[in-house]
């Protein structure tokens, strides 16, 4: 195999270290503005619980793993990575911010709004926290309320609800030690949901109102978004290993198994299960198999469920916006591949619920690869890494023109030399992108 080329500047790769999972994608955007995927590495993860990183050395030797085989596929040399976060550590708060303008007739600008966020980050937390997000609410401009954008209105005193969300400075640190003693070096921190939500989610839909159900292996994350703004966002601390271990014990078989079981018979209604066929299990050590009934496999796993579906429509209410979800439940996640979960969170809820593929966003001929609610975190990450990029040149030109007072510092002009360069070798790997990576995301097997 030819030797690995370094990470062009127009390349985006996300890494996804879930519980049962470790997820890195590579992609590109095309010039319809579709997301082309270029590289997928996906192993099983270990050091990982309930998303935060419990074993560091089997954190890094998972991550090391699954990067490598994206960067076989997509034949580069990382050396940067979007990584996202989550885990029962993950809070919120709503905190309200106020700025003092010199002149009433003087436009609001971006800076403005900029100095707000950059005093959120300020805030005194308890001990051990750190600010991860810090998403703007409504303004109010002098007395008038309920304003969404504020840019080029004239106003003296400026103020804005926030919707801060923090976590555990030591589990951020451990991730960024992770990715450090991967190889590579982790350009930005984001929340999962908040990523899963760019890929699954329509604008149409945030607008409307749409509670986002992240079902994981060990935490369940939900965001709620109403006008089109993050409104609440929370954090389950359990997911799929539950209804994994439930089996296990009701069932009495081994974990491996009861994984399998899940998978391939298992189903959140029991109703829906018309032929009750008895599943055979081979025993251990020369031991006598086990019959177990698809009926009574759907009953332990739908128990389960009603109380995952418990604690969402206790979150949702919690948020104060039960009557403002005209969009219903969305999930997505690993966790939303079992079979009749549609039908049973709108039995349960009574709100119109989906699943949510992140298919629109890519480009033809790739989606058949990573057109799973497995894969949204990690194509959420690369759609927010291209928006970023793309955001960072435009911003620059003009904050030269106007001779910003806060021109943003990690922004850097772009080299003509190196961008000619950089074009020529596209030209020439051209023809390498257009074999299909030899990678099996179906990796289990049939229970005999």
């Amino acid at each position: 195999m030819s030797e690995l080329v370094p990470q062009p500047h127009d390349v985006v790769v996300a890494l996804d270290i879930g519980t049962t999972k470790v997820c890195c994608l590579a992609g590109r955007m095309t010039a319809h503005g579709k997301l082309e995927v270029i590289g997928v590495g996906k192993v099983e993860s270990a050091g990982v619980l309930r998303g935060v990183v419990s074993n560091i050395e089997k954190a890094v030797g998972a991550i090391k793993e699954a990067v490598e085989i994206c960067e076989k596929s997509a034949r580069m040399k990382f050396s940067r990575v979007h990584v996202g976060i989550a885990g029962q550590h993950i809070k919120s708060l709503q905190h309200r911010g106020m700025l003092m303008r010199d002149y009433d007739h003087s436009e609001i600008s971006h800076r403005d709004i900029d100095r707000l966020i950059n005093d959120m980050y300020r805030l005194v937390l308890p001990p051990g926290d750190k600010i991860i997000h810090v998403f703007p609410q409504e303004f109010t401009v002098d007395s008038e309320k309920g304003i969404i954008d504020p840019i080029g209105m004239c106003g003296v005193k400026l103020e804005v609800n926030f919707h801060i969300v923090t976590g555990q400075q030591t589990a951020i640190n451990n991730i960024h030690r992770c990715v450090e003693r991967a190889g590579m070096v982790a350009t930005d921190l984001t929340l999962e949901p908040v990523a899963s939500a760019h890929a699954v989610l329509g604008e149409e839909e945030k607008t409307a109102g749409v509670a986002l159900v992240d079902i994981g292996g060990g935490t369940t994350d939900i965001t709620i978004f109403q006008e089109g703004l993050v409104r609440h966002t929370a954090v389950i601390p359990f997911g799929g290993n539950v209804i994994t271990s439930d089996i296990k014990e009701g069932c009495t078989v081994m974990q491996p198994q009861a994984e399998k079981l899940k998978i391939k018979f298992g189903s959140a209604l029991a109703s829906e299960v018309y032929d009750n066929r008895i599943i055979t299990i081979p025993g251990i050590k020369g031991r006598e198999y086990k019959e177990i009934s698809e009926k009574n496999l759907a009953r332990i796993i739908q128990a389960r469920m009603e109380e995952l579906l418990d604690y969402i429509l206790w979150e949702i209410r919690r948020s104060g916006y039960e009557r403002k979800l005209i969009g219903g439940i969305v999930f997505t996640g690993g966790g939303a591949l079992l079979q009749n979960l549609e039908k049973l969170a709108d039995f349960h809820t009574g709100m119109s619920c989906r699943i949510g593929i992140p298919s629109d966003t890519l480009a033809h001929g790739y989606d058949r690869w990573v057109s799973s609610p497995i894969y949204s975190t990690a194509i959420g990450l690369l759609l927010l890494g291209h928006k970023e990029l793309a955001s960072k040149q435009p911003v620059s030109q003009e904050s030269e023109k106007k001779g910003d007072e806060y021109p943003p510092s990690d922004v850097r002009p772009e080299d003509p030399e190196i961008a000619g360069w950089l074009e020529k070798l596209f030209a020439k790997l051209k023809l390498w992108f257009e074999a299909e990576p030899d990678i099996d995301i179906n990796v289990k097997k049939p229970v005999n």
